[in-house]
């Protein structure tokens, strides 16, 4: 069994900068990724008021509170997609303040007692910011023509300083692109973007005629109110439909992207800066892994049911404490060996063969034969089958053809419903007699096929010995 989840452990390993406040805005903790981005050691923060952690006058400061506030007040997710907030520097870095920018998102926690918790995700912007303003709002040169040859060289030196800012764009691993005008006309759009898009050719074009597919997918309505209000908008693992190519399939991706508005000196919103990253495999993983923590929780409840069951009904039939160990040990040794096959295939299903081999190997393969072709059985269907066989076998070992020189005939197959159809027989053993009350084996039998795989059985009992016939839905989804 794996061992328990530690949390703790998980929040100092997330990549991404986080730092959890209690109702008083008092720090309480924060991961590895939070210390590399203010660069601060972790018994500076813990225990201090945000505010004297990180102490701050003016706009930003009061932007940072309003914000904390309302998500602690009103439980409510608060999003400030630029904050200008400065931050302490280290003794080892001379002290004062570093001037920052930073994108912050505050969501509440609830805690015990209706004391709750504010969780900051803050990410570092500087040099996005830095490097937008320097690359999409250059100042204008004056005429060369009155210009002295000092002047003449910062003027080129800024020209070529703005022709590498834009290669570095070009090669950034986050997507970029400029949009201009109401109609959101590509300005510029950097490798990665292309690369997200099928390397389309798209500068130039309106959003709309280069990227049809999004037309009805609401970004062109973001895009527009970012306009409207001159307010950033940033989006978190926000799902689209992108085509690589004019007229492929559509393929959902999911991104994490920023919507900045390009401000000119006269206030107005000339363009919208686009900045990103495609979370597609981190969102998919993520996914992915709360499937499996689900069903690893249902299949421990299962699976700690079926063992009080087994222990509770092999309890009952038992004449004394020797007997009880050695049947449920052997129940337990059967429920392990199906584990085992089924976590070697991560759970995705074990073959019919596989389970079969694992339980009536010990009794020799000439004393068996099989007749069936092969049958992947899904998880639950092969837990469960896994019991079931082990319940005949046992039975064939005690009173039926294993506990002489008889034979077990077993032979399936699967019709066109999807339906699994099995037959157990024993031959050259002494004739199968009606048992006079159902022990466990027999009812686990039963509620193993009828209820939990919602299939059918029947055993017939006469001289040629035990023959019991099952069927099962393979393609049926369990629960």
């Amino acid at each position: 069994m794996s061992s328990p989840i530690d949390f703790k452990a998980v929040f100092d390993r997330i990549s991404t900068p986080y730092m959890l406040m209690d109702d008083d805005l008092v720090i309480v903790k924060m991961n590895a990724a939070y210390l590399a981005a203010t660069g601060r050691p972790r018994e500076e923060m813990l225990g201090r008021h945000v505010f004297d952690a990180f102490p701050s006058e003016g706009e930003g400061r009061r932007l940072l509170e309003e914000s904390l506030e309302r998500t602690r007040d009103t439980g409510e997710t608060d999003v400030i997609a630029v904050l200008h907030y400065a931050i302490p520097k280290s003794v080892a870095e001379g002290g004062g303040f570093e001037d920052r920018y930073w994108s912050c998102t505050h969501t509440y926690v609830p805690g015990v007692g209706g004391r709750g918790y504010v969780l900051q995700n803050t990410q570092d912007i500087t040099e996005i910011k830095r490097l937008k303003d320097a690359a999409f709002s250059p100042e204008a040169p004056p005429s060369t023509a009155l210009l002295g040859d000092a002047v003449l060289r910062r003027v080129e030196a800024l020209q070529s300083q703005s022709v590498q800012i834009r290669r570095l764009f070009m090669k950034a691993p986050s997507f970029v692109a400029v949009l201009r005008g109401s109609d959101h006309v590509f300005d510029f759009a950097n490798e990665s973007y292309l690369r997200l898009i099928g390397r389309r050719d798209i500068v130039g074009k309106p959003l709309e005629e280069a990227l049809p597919e999004i037309r009805e997918q609401g970004f062109i309505q973001l895009l527009d109110e970012v306009r409207r209000s001159g307010e950033p908008f940033i989006g978190r693992d926000v799902p689209v439909m992108l085509a690589r190519k004019p007229g492929e399939t559509l393929e959902q991706r999911f991104l994490d992207f920023l919507y900045q508005p390009i401000i000119e000196e006269d206030g107005s919103v000339s363009g919208v800066f686009v900045e990103g990253s495609d979370m597609t495999d981190r969102v998919v993983a993520d996914q992915r892994q709360r499937l499996l923590m689900d069903e690893l929780n249902h299949r421990v409840k299962n699976t700690l049911a079926t063992v009080q069951a087994i222990a509770q009904q092999t309890l009952r039939g038992a004449a004394d404490p020797d007997r009880f160990a050695g049947a449920f040990e052997a129940r337990l040794l059967a429920l392990s060996q199906t584990h085992n096959a089924l976590t070697d295939s991560r759970w995705e299903g074990a073959g019919l063969r596989q389970i079969l081999n694992q339980e009536l190997g010990p009794y020799g393969d000439e004393r068996i034969r099989m007749e069936g072709p092969d049958v992947h059985l899904p998880a639950r269907v092969a837990l469960s089958l896994g019991m079931v066989f082990h319940e005949l076998a046992t039975n064939a070992a005690k009173y039926g053809a294993l506990s002489t020189a008889g034979r077990l005939l077993l032979s399936w197959s699967v019709n066109d419903a999807g339906t699994l159809d099995f037959e157990w027989r024993e031959t050259g053993g002494p004739p199968a007699t009606s048992p006079d009350r159902r022990g466990f084996g027999s009812r686990l039998i039963e509620r193993s096929v009828t209820g939990e795989l919602h299939g059918t059985i029947a055993a017939d009992y006469g001289e040629g010995g035990l023959v019991v016939r099952f069927n099962v839905p393979l393609d049926r989804v369990f629960s």
